[in-house]
């Protein structure tokens, strides 16, 4: 070998060890650079940490300009109706909290919540029962005789139950109780005490809301639906247990055929609502998703759409599957969700980072949104961040009132 083409040879060797030092050194810190302050995303039940106060000042002025709330919601309802309804939902859920966050604001936060609620069920009464379900709900009737979605009553339910446990207001008290009448008849009639989201399908997303929605009804107007929730465990544990993961599934028949196994973007908020129902099977089924679809690279937390034992088809929930990890961003931001429901303050922290670096932040005048996500992902990212109080008060009526 010529000397020169050697001496080449020699600084490339010891180039080339030189960047493999530095990222040995380097990469597992990357994600620090990437991870906010602590007291950017946690923060005492009496205080809102930073990063959420920014991201609803960008949803507040949503709701505070119609053309750009149009936008958005056109924007996201060429993908999924479900998005327009499901940022309400969470919207009004972050309202809530914030509320009980910081009292001084309440009044600013009620008036959108009402603003919300009265949006969503004006559009409903126009537009029908399935107006925000995708087109496929049209296909054929539902199996339950009243043709009611318990996605559509569930979610709606949920908004006025946390907006009159904030601040009672009695104009919401009668369609608030017709709503879980309809839940419960609903679900009561189906063979494994689930009801429909769509026709023949039942989503475990949409029934852990309904169960929420009922856990509110117990709070405020003194209902008991100790009984049904213990049905409803019973029947869950026997029917709707993926036996190789041991989570729930997250669709299947209103005959209790599993259609699909567990995913990330259903068990970390199914999670979340059975808190309210039974806190040891809710821990039990987020410590089972964060075993086997929560995990790390280089700090950055991630969570897959499916568990080893099973795999599913990509779809709008789940949104792009990277390839090889099987990492989800519908997963991931609702394992944000869990991560903050349940304590999980390492993998809170690891999840954060990610959105900071691969999310795309922008910030502007106070306010903040990610530019790789739309209305939606904004408004779960706030709920994680802000939630706790609301649940807080409705478990504390239930220690006060049930034996």
């Amino acid at each position: 070998m010529p000397p020169t083409l050697k001496r080449f040879g020699q600084r490339l060797l010891i180039a080339g060890g030189a960047l493999a030092i530095g990222a040995a050194l380097w990469l597992p810190v990357l994600s620090l650079l990437f991870r906010p302050a602590r007291a950017e995303y946690l923060a005492p039940p009496n205080a809102v940490p930073a990063l959420a106060q920014r991201l609803a000042e960008h949803q507040l002025s949503l709701w505070e300009d119609p053309a750009a709330r149009a936008e958005e919601i056109a924007r996201m309802r060429r993908t999924n109706a479900e998005w327009d309804f499901m940022a309400r939902t969470f919207f009004v859920l972050s309202l809530a909290n914030l509320s009980l966050r910081d009292p001084g604001q309440a009044d600013r936060y009620l008036a959108v919540m009402d603003r919300v609620i009265a949006e969503t069920e004006a559009i409903e009464a126009q537009e029908g029962h399935l107006h925000f379900l995708m087109d496929y709900a049209r296909a054929s009737p539902f199996v339950e005789e009243s043709q009611r979605s318990v996605f559509v009553d569930g979610e709606i339910a949920l908004m006025i139950g946390a907006r009159r446990l904030v601040r009672e207001e009695p104009a919401y008290a009668d369609g608030f109780a017709e709503r879980i009448a309809h839940l419960r008849r609903q679900m009561e009639a189906g063979p494994v005490h689930c009801g429909e989201s769509y026709p023949n399908e039942c989503w475990m997303f949409c029934n852990a809301v309904a169960l929420a929605a009922m856990a509110l009804s117990d709070a405020l107007d003194g209902t008991d639906h100790r009984a049904f929730f213990d049905d409803w465990l019973a029947s869950a544990r026997e029917n709707l247990i993926h036996r190789d993961s041991a989570m729930l599934v997250s669709s299947f028949t209103w005959e209790g055929s599993a259609i699909d196994g567990p995913e990330g973007s259903s068990i970390f908020m199914t999670a979340h609502c059975l808190r309210l129902i039974d806190a040891q099977f809710a821990m039990e089924q987020y410590a089972l998703a964060r075993e086997q679809l929560g995990f790390h690279i280089l700090g950055f937390g991630l969570a897959r759409e499916w568990p080893a034992s099973w795999q599913g088809p990509m779809d709008v929930d789940s949104g792009p599957v990277v390839p090889v990890i099987g990492a989800s961003a519908g997963a991931s931001g609702l394992a944000l969700l869990g991560a903050a429901s349940f304590d999980d303050d390492a993998y809170l922290g690891r999840l954060v980072a990610s959105l900071e670096f691969a999310a795309f932040p922008v910030t502007e005048d106070g306010r903040q949104r990610f530019a790789a996500a739309n209305q939606v992902g904004d408004a779960v990212v706030l709920y994680a961040l802000v939630e706790g109080p609301l649940w807080a008060r409705i478990l504390e009526s239930q220690r006060e009132t049930r034996p």
